[in-house]
């Protein structure tokens, strides 16, 4: 495999894993980590805020998304390595970008699987009211750890069948919600009516609408584990390019056609994070176990979308230990080639969500999507910063002619940034999601100060090194 512009180390010292992911597998990954929590539970937080102009809102972060794509599968294909967009910023911005990137991410798929995993224990109580939260994490934890241990191919299988069912169960849901629209008498609460009805289209205004564009975008995060699972995929120049294209197309589909369909089922002020608006909806249609059915779907989304993010955050704390940001322990490999002690790391977020699900079961959830979307958001920012590096150097060195390109380039790689970044500053603004400023500033300047100290530290060691050499 070529790897052009100097990037050869970068690959060599990320060798080991196992290239054995499909392009079937791949599509499902990204699909599997986007068609979640943010869609199922999410969403109700979204049309609680915006009302029937949540259509915008998510059209919106759909944008934002595409162009997202468009700059990293041009990168991907170049470089497909695990490491992916944080090597990407450490190689064409500077070292302290691959750090804080990485790192940053990380911390926020860490939290983000707090987030799904405080949505099963939500999900769970449909079943089992009395039941505690902290029996269910516990134990679906277990077993995705379990799943994620064994090798990268049973990840991928497993992804690729939870992916399966959420796939069918829009699709039918779809099905079944134009049914239900279409067979509605005018006498009926059902039908594009309920747009407009209590407070029109935007009945919290344009902010209302502008600030449900963040649980769009916390919705659409990881679509861009594509291009990390990249670094153990069969063939990635062709695989990536096509599973991205699919991955994208079939999201967009899905958000913006079940939440307009949604929204004519069930009026926008019954919408909330008690259960899934997709499980209410079922039981305004009253089919018989229908809405059960709903649950244990919404149910294996959430773990889908769970375990695709406890494989991310482990290969890309394997990336920072091979980089030599992170302890050496932390890249090794077991005999299945994965990095399970990067694993055991990762889980720290669960710790996180039994913690808040105890303490505070009523906003634990908006409270994880707040920390969780700090980091991941702030590195979508840079990977449009760092494609507008990339480009420049590429095309300076006479880089090979690339199969995928980002059209408009510089224009949409820059509207894609100050999109993002006026989304996520508004929510300084927003009591609900302050925390995600409040806090992730705080991070990056903690961040940074440790990638300084790492490199002082390090920078000693090897004039230590050389001295000894030169003696």
């Amino acid at each position: 495999m070529k790897n052009d512009n100097g990037f050869q180390d970068i690959f060599e010292r990320e060798k080991g894993l196992n290239r054995s992911l499909t392009t079937g597998q791949l599509t499902m990954i990204a699909i599997g980590g986007a068609i979640g929590t943010g869609l199922f539970l999410g969403s109700g937080l979204a049309i609680g805020l915006a009302g029937p102009s949540v259509i915008v809102s998510y059209a919106i972060g759909a944008l934002i998304a595409l162009l997202l794509m468009g700059c990293l599968a041009e990168m991907t294909v170049a470089h497909p390595v695990t490491g992916s967009f944080g090597a990407y910023a450490e190689r064409y911005i500077n070292p302290w970008a691959g750090f804080t990137v990485r790192y940053s991410y990380w911390f926020g798929l860490v939290c983000a699987i707090g987030t799904e995993v405080t949505a099963v224990a939500v999900y769970m109580k449909y079943w089992f009211p009395t039941v505690p939260a902290i029996v269910w994490i516990v134990l679906f934890a277990a077993i995705l750890m379990y799943v994620n241990l064994t090798s990268v191919k049973m990840f991928g299988v497993v992804e690729y069948w939870f992916s399966v069912v959420k796939i069918a169960a829009i699709v039918g849901f779809i099905i079944l919600a134009v049914y239900v629209i279409v067979g509605a008498d005018s006498s009926s609460t059902i039908g594009i009516q309920n747009y407009t009805n209590n407070g029109g289209f935007f009945p919290n205004g344009l902010w209302g609408m502008w600030i449900a564009v963040f649980i769009s975008l916390f919705s659409y995060l990881s679509i861009e584990m594509i291009a990390v699972s990249a670094g153990e995929a069969k063939d990635p120049e062709k695989a990536v390019p096509i599973a991205l294209r699919s991955a994208v197309v079939r999201l967009v589909l899905f958000y913006l056609l079940t939440l307009s369909l949604m929204l004519m089922i069930v009026p926008w002020g019954a919408a909330g994070v008690d259960k899934s608006p997709f499980v209410k909806v079922m039981e305004i249609v009253n089919i018989p176990g229908a809405a059960a059915i709903m649950n244990f779907v919404v149910l294996v989304a959430a773990l889908s979308a769970m375990n695709s993010q406890l494989y991310i955050s482990t290969r890309m704390m394997f990336s920072l230990s091979r980089g030599g940001f992170a302890p050496k322990v932390l890249g090794k490999l077991n005999k299945k080639s994965v990095p399970s002690i990067a694993l055991l790391v990762s889980v720290i977020g669960i710790v996180f969500a039994t913690i808040f699900t105890v303490v505070k079961p009523d906003s634990a959830f908006t409270l994880m999507i707040s920390l969780s979307s700090f980091g991941a958001m702030f590195a979508w920012f840079m990977i449009f910063v760092t494609h507008l590096f990339f480009r420049r150097k590429w095309n300076a060195t006479n880089g090979r002619q690339l199969p995928v390109r980002m059209m408009g380039f510089p224009y949409l790689t820059i509207l894609g940034a100050v999109l993002l970044a006026s989304v996520v500053l508004s929510t300084w603004f927003s009591p609900d999601f302050k925390a995600t400023l409040t806090l992730g500033f705080p991070w990056l300047l903690f961040i940074s100060i440790c990638y300084f100290i790492w490199k002082k530290v390090n920078t000693k060691k090897e004039d230590q090194v050389e001295d000894g050499e030169a003696s």
